[in-house]
């Protein structure tokens, strides 16, 4: 019976047939398309992006990121330039490089469009600073990398591919600025730092959370990266000092994980207590302490959510926007490796200001860095300072 009403449905005017379908044409032109075009942008991608990590089967994919996703087809971090060809990296001063990562995410979701609304809101105003004289396209010869593939759904993949590409720009003496993404990023961050560090590594993290879990829902979540990050043999815990810790979201084991391996913990009321300048002059004598190479590591939402709404775990009574500026400062003055500024998650932010804050540290960061003579070429001395043959040759630093 059923075959009879299949013919009597044939028979009727505007039946549907399957080879009547646009879908049933589309597949057979796909079978005309060549895709020689397609294989030639994919190659040339490889030769540009370099190998991905050995733990990513699909070997097409690339380590940085190359294509139609990526400030190759849109903005860059303050309109520098972007580099096209990562085998060309080296010579430069800085590389910026997007971690877009959310998969280590607890609750909020969103950081993995963190990236892209750093580099879009940089492009407000330039890369001079009335206040200090510096420009910072002046003083260093900036790039940006793009993005590392990631993997989303996968997190010890994406650590992989993150871990090899800030080995990569590290190996090759440019300065690292890694733009989260979440937190989770800090230990493969760590992990592609380490290696070439002939001794510890220090970190000085601002974060209202302690993020030294072991893991969360059995995974090494943004809750963990310094756990993990102080196993690594020359990262020990005694060379991490975190800033802004407190509230209501913090973390009973990992405060426990802290008192264990000696790592130095700073609340926001020790801060009230001891004053910024006070607070940061220990903080550098920890990490630094027999220390050859200091890692900063700032999460966003170590500033007050009224300031910095767009992340994915908002805790009140964080710091002020001033402070946390005052603070990245007087950390950066006796130099740093690299850098990341993690979970700005756009989803959450109000008219870009949380984007903005986090490429104001990055930018703060460097002009420090250039003032302090740690990197590129220093602006014209002030009237008040002694010009550059009258500088005195610089101490050694703590560990050197």
């Amino acid at each position: 019976m059923g075959s009879g009403r299949d013919e009597r449905a044939d028979e009727r005017e505007g039946a549907v047939r399957r080879e009547d379908l646009r879908g049933t044409w589309a597949m057979a032109r796909e079978a005309e398309l060549s895709g020689a075009r397609a294989k030639e942008l994919a190659e040339q991608a490889k030769l540009h992006g370099l190998d991905a990590a050995a733990s990513i089967r699909d070997r097409s994919l690339t380590l940085f990121r190359r294509g139609r996703w990526g400030p190759g087809a849109g903005g860059t971090f303050s309109g520098v330039p972007f580099l096209e060809d990562m085998r060309q990296l080296g010579g430069q001063d800085v590389a910026f490089v997007g971690a877009p990562l959310d998969a280590g995410t607890t609750f909020r979701p969103g950081t993995r469009f963190g990236p892209e609304a750093i580099r879009r809101i940089s492009t407000l105003g330039g890369s001079y600073n009335a206040g200090w004289g510096i420009d910072l396209k002046e003083s260093l010869d900036m790039i940006d990398a793009g993005d590392i593939q990631v993997i989303p759904a996968n997190l010890e993949k994406s650590f992989d591919q993150i871990a090899r590409a800030v080995g990569y720009i590290h190996e090759r003496g440019v300065f690292p600025v890694v733009l989260g993404g979440d937190h989770s990023i800090g230990y493969p961050d760590i992990r592609g730092l380490a290696p070439y560090i002939d001794g510890n590594v220090g970190i000085i993290h601002f974060d209202r959370h302690s993020d030294l879990t072991e893991s969360t829902y059995d995974e090494r979540m943004h809750g963990s990266p310094f756990f993990h990050a102080t196993n690594i043999p020359n990262a020990p815990a005694t060379n991490l000092v975190q800033i802004g810790i407190g509230g209501w979201t913090g973390s009973k084991p990992g405060m426990r994980v802290a008192r264990e391996r000696g790592a130095t913990v700073i609340t926001i009321e020790d801060i009230e207590r001891y004053g910024i300048e006070r607070i940061m002059e220990f903080a550098l004598s920890v990490a630094w302490r027999g220390a050859r190479a200091v890692w900063l590591s700032f999460d966003i939402d170590s500033v007050d959510p009224a300031f910095a709404p767009g992340t994915g775990t908002p805790e009140p009574g964080g710091l002020l926007p001033r402070e946390a500026l005052k603070m990245v400062r007087l950390a950066a003055r006796e130099g740093l490796a690299g850098m990341e500024l993690v979970e700005v998650s756009p989803p959450y932010d109000v008219a870009d200001i949380t984007a903005l804050l986090g490429g104001r540290v990055i930018m703060d960061v460097l002009a420090t860095l250039i003032e302090a003579r740690k990197l590129g070429r220093p602006p014209v001395a002030r009237p008040d300072e002694p010009t550059a043959d009258e500088v005195p040759a610089p101490e050694p630093q703590p560990g050197g």
